[in-house]
């Protein structure tokens, strides 16, 4: 997938994010969501953005 529909912007709360800016806004230009090894559960805790990396 290298176009994107419409003007998403990335809002992370992530601080301890090295790709966080300014509290809430991802400094990457593309991020990668993965699945936990539980990916079948059907909430909020099934997946993890996978471009996290610690500051």
């Amino acid at each position: 997938m290298d176009s994107k529909c419409g003007k998403q912007a990335i809002g992370c709360g992530v601080t301890s994010c090295r790709f966080n800016k300014h509290g809430s806004e991802c400094d990457l230009e593309r991020i990668e969501v993965r699945p936990n090894c539980d990916c079948h559960t059907g909430d909020c805790r099934e997946s993890l953005c996978g471009s996290y990396s610690a500051k």
